[in-house]
């Protein structure tokens, strides 16, 4: 409005100077082009009977299929006040992988949340008073499993409850190099829990100055898949070997150091600008207390991962210092423990194995006569189309006819839920796509109201300013 009022007042005191001149032609003409500039600069709009109105959205608005089948246009909405809760867990998972169950409720209170077998029996329980209940369970065989979920308020009511569908598979074969300059329980306890796990070993442990203990790979190990070494044999090989391994950690082989037997802190510190320091002799963590090594990192490049653990990104690679000892006495007292804080050391060095197919898990809950999407990485065959949402995935629809498993390929299948699975979940899961979808339309016009055309206000201007300059110049 600012830039309408300036183009009116040049108008206007233009007008005034030729009407003190007594050349009225030309103060009308000052006139019009100080109005057609004021239009030109004002963004003015009219009464528009075809206006967009925005769509009116009832309740909790639609899922995701449905709004994807709309084009964009903007939506009258509120979201709902009544509660709701959204089910987090893993569709698929390794076997000694813990299995976690994450519901998340609109408001906080005393809970319970039960993980039941198939058959009605609880085999895991937390309780909780937060927004968020957790419940753990380590799956005992590679198999597809539909468990059943129950969540009670502080006095035993059933608040939700229904179906937990998920497929444990077997872990694949991990290749582990192993170079130790010295023995230890812990490698030997080490050795063991890889070898439990089916992994491929090439393992070699200096006994002595001429004895080597070698465990030859059962199989051809041309891209190990991780490399663990104690801290002894990293400083005591030459430093063209140390160079050639860093090579290989920085083309994406993950290295685990057990620190157990460091001594030599210079030659951390040249090759990996490791600053390491005394340790306190106090153990750390629980439930498993880890007694230090005798030097672990300062802060600086290295990040902790944990208790007693430190890593850092070697270009495509990453480092762990493992700076725990004597761990390998909980292999007896704490075997399930044990491995699952080896499964997180082995987290922390991004330790993957490669699969032909990785499948992505839905958006939302699949369910019974309602279109779903189903995409993965590396699918092949006529019906897996690109999708420019999901980058270098491949999707396909169907239309699941009933509840339960569906298959996709021989080795992959779907749970399909029945429609009166899990309601608040539902409930939830329409409020995210409905807010999702006002998101990414566009912001609605003026109601009833159009912009004006610029170009007859530029029109009208420039042919004012022709007739005073004619005038002028005559």
């Amino acid at each position: 409005m600012m830039m309408f009022a300036i183009a009116l007042a040049i108008g206007c005191v233009s007008a005034v100077v030729y009407l003190l001149r007594k050349k009225w032609l030309d103060a009308a003409l000052a006139l019009v082009a100080g109005a057609a500039l004021a239009g030109l600069v004002g963004e003015f709009s009219l009464p528009a009977e075809d206006a967009q109105k925005p769509m009116k959205v009832a309740g909790d608005g639609m899922r995701a299929a449905q709004w994807h089948d709309l084009p964009a246009r903007p939506i009258d909405w509120q979201t709902p006040s009544s509660d709701v809760l959204r089910l987090d867990f893993p569709r698929q998972l390794t076997l000694g992988r813990m299995f976690t169950l994450t519901v998340h409720r609109s408001k906080a209170g005393s809970a319970r949340l039960q993980l039941l077998a198939e058959n009605d029996q609880v085999i895991a329980e937390a309780v909780g008073a937060g927004k968020a209940i957790a419940v753990q369970w380590l799956p005992p065989v590679v198999e597809s499993l539909v468990l059943k979920a129950r969540l009670l308020d502080g006095a035993g009511k059933v608040i939700a409850q229904g179906p937990i569908p998920f497929t444990v598979r077997e872990n694949a074969a991990l290749q582990v190099q192993g170079r130790f300059a010295a023995p230890s329980f812990d490698t030997r306890v080490l050795n063991e829990l890889l070898s439990n796990s089916s992994a491929v070993l090439d393992w070699q442990v200096t006994l002595g100055k001429t004895v080597t203990r070698t465990e030859t790979a059962r199989e051809a190990m041309a891209a190990p898949g991780l490399m663990v070494v104690d801290a002894a044999y990293f400083e005591r090989i030459p430093g063209a070997a140390r160079g050639a391994l860093l090579e290989r950690v920085a083309g994406g082989m993950p290295l685990i150091v057990l620190a157990s037997n460091a001594s030599d802190t210079s030659v951390w510190a040249r090759s990996l600008q490791l600053n390491l320091k005394a340790s306190a002799d106090k153990a750390v963590g629980t439930p498993l207390a880890m007694a230090p090594a005798p030097f672990n990192p300062t802060a600086g490049a290295w990040t902790p991962a944990g208790n007693l653990t430190w890593t850092r990104q070697w270009q495509n690679g990453r480092i762990v210092w493992l700076g725990a000892v004597d761990w390998h006495r909980y292999a007896i007292s704490e075997p399930r423990a044990l491995g699952l804080w080896w499964q997180r050391v082995l987290d922390a060095a991004g330790v993957s194995k490669p699969q032909e197919v990785s499948w992505i898990d839905p958006e939302e809950m699949p369910l019974a006569g309602h279109r779903l999407e189903v995409c993965g990485y590396g699918v092949r065959g006529d019906a897996w189309q690109r999708r420019p949402d999901k980058a270098d995935a491949s999707c396909m629809a169907v239309w699941p006819e009933k509840a339960g498993w569906m298959k996709v390929d021989a080795k992959h299948a779907v749970y399909v839920y029945e429609n009166s699975d899990w309601p608040l979940w539902q409930m939830a899961q329409r409020r995210d796509a409905t807010a999702r979808y006002a998101a990414r339309t566009p912001a609605p016009q003026a109601a009833g109201s159009s912009p004006l055309p610029a170009w007859p206000f530029a029109l009208l201007f420039t042919m004012a300013m022709l007739a005073l300059w004619w005038r002028e110049r005559r």
